[in-house]
């Protein structure tokens, strides 16, 4: 199975306007959405074999990555 990047313009595309605007004028919702990119990034090099990490790590950080999924879908609907 390929492994492939989720990247939050893709994930919500419905809200482009709505996730931009957030991102320029909400410093905890770019926040968010910048460690959620970070995670993203770890657990797709961690899952294509250029990182080394344990499997329990991984996990960790995939399931902090669908928590800031989480939050930023709720921000993105209010």
């Amino acid at each position: 199975m390929p492994v492939s990047h989720h990247p939050l313009a893709e994930e919500f595309a419905e809200y482009k306007k709505t996730f931009h605007e957030l991102k320029l004028n909400n410093s905890h919702f770019r926040r968010l959405a910048n460690e959620y990119e970070g995670l993203d990034k770890s657990i797709f090099r961690a899952e294509q074999g250029i990182e080394v990490v344990n499997d329990d790590y991984l996990e960790t950080i995939k399931k902090e990555r669908v928590h800031l999924k989480d939050q930023i879908y709720t921000m993105l609907k209010s």
